[in-house]
């Protein structure tokens, strides 16, 4: 199996928008089921994680989803489980 080093052009560095790192075609794990699940729970959450570990791509997707519906999330879990909760 071989590898083309431009491939490494698609990981994301510094990152942190959203929206420009899908149209960019820039590597996403997605994560967005969780999200899903995130956006409907009764609890409260308080999101602390150590620095460089996405809190601010998590409220880019956030702002996304219920800015802009499902535009930026083609292919994804979340198109499959949201119904227009924007």
């Amino acid at each position: 199996m071989s590898f083309d080093i431009r491939e490494f052009a698609k990981l994301p560095r510094s990152q942190e928008n959203f929206t420009a790192l899908r149209r960019n075609g820039k590597i996403y794990v997605d994560k967005t089921a969780m999200i899903y699940d995130l956006a409907f729970t009764e609890d409260k959450y308080f999101i602390s994680r150590p620095r460089r570990f996405g809190k601010t791509l998590l409220i880019s997707t956030l702002e996304s989803l219920f800015r802009y519906g499902l535009r930026d999330f083609k292919g994804l879990a979340i198109e499959k489980l949201w119904h227009d909760h924007t």
